[in-house]
């Protein structure tokens, strides 16, 4: 199976990312969206306290108990900016929350099943990866109005490797536009290239966008009226060593890849 041609590979690594319009249907995107707002409602329920998540200067979450034990669990995170003055959320719960994380890929069936496919795993082989392993998913929801800023950051800061390996999978579940908060990113700075602006990523219903994991990326904070969910995986690869003081502790012998 080849899904990408030796120019989607060539531009890949050269800018840092990949847009693939139309990589998922329509109607798995959906499905996708409407089973997590279920899931969302009962991990909500369930929650003890709510633990905002921010991703800024300042994140109260990397300190939290409920955040750092949840790599291997399916666990709800919320808006800084759903709560009122008096400490109340401004809706139900469940919409309300900035994401869902971070293992629901090996927990939940559905997210299972559109995690781990022919089609992404071959995406993965012809980026070059040998052995990929799925180290972490997340559900954001960017909810309209209050979904938050997240600043430009890399992913391998958060998932080392040694050597660098770490691969973002993002979908875009719903359009994804400059004014609903969509992704953007610094073309070529992954290779050590500045100067190059940040570039808006705007993304149909169903794009898979691939982020090296040395690529700055940012988001907007969404003011519209119109929610930008997306789901993402985190790749690595099983034969680099991931050191014990990541904050996601899973040893990459439990970790599996792309194939069910």
């Amino acid at each position: 199976m080849r899904v990408l041609s030796t120019e989607q590979v060539a531009a890949y690594r050269r800018n840092g990312y990949l847009v693939v319009p139309n990589f998922v249907s329509a109607t798995r995107c959906l499905e996708l969206r409407a089973h997590a707002l279920v899931l969302a409602e009962r991990l909500a329920a369930e929650c003890p306290a709510p633990t905002i998540f921010t991703a800024g200067g300042t994140a109260q979450h990397a300190a939290e108990a409920w955040f750092l034990e949840s790599g291997d669990r399916m666990r709800c995170f919320f808006e800084r900016d759903a709560f009122l003055p008096d400490g109340t959320l401004r809706a139900a719960p469940h919409l309300c929350l900035n994401k869902l994380g971070h293992a629901m890929h090996d927990l939940d069936p559905v997210f299972e099943s559109f995690s781990r496919t022919p089609e992404l795993a071959a995406v993965a082989d012809e980026i070059g990866m040998r052995d990929p392993r799925l180290l972490q998913s997340m559900y954001i929801f960017k909810q309209a109005h209050i979904g938050g800023e997240v600043q430009s950051h890399i992913d391998h800061t958060y998932l080392r490797t040694e050597p660098r390996s770490v691969v973002g999978f993002w979908f875009a579940l719903d359009d994804a536009t400059i004014e609903n908060g969509c992704m953007w990113a610094q073309p070529g700075a992954h290779r050590g290239e500045q100067g190059a602006d940040f570039v808006p990523l705007e993304a149909a219903r169903g794009t898979l966008v691939l982020l090296d994991g040395a690529l700055p990326h940012r988001s907007g904070a969404n003011t519209s009226d119109k929610p930008r969910h997306a789901y993402t995986l985190h790749a690595i690869e099983g034969w680099t060593h991931y050191p014990p003081d990541n904050w996601l502790k899973r040893p990459i012998a439990d970790l599996r890849g792309f194939a069910r």
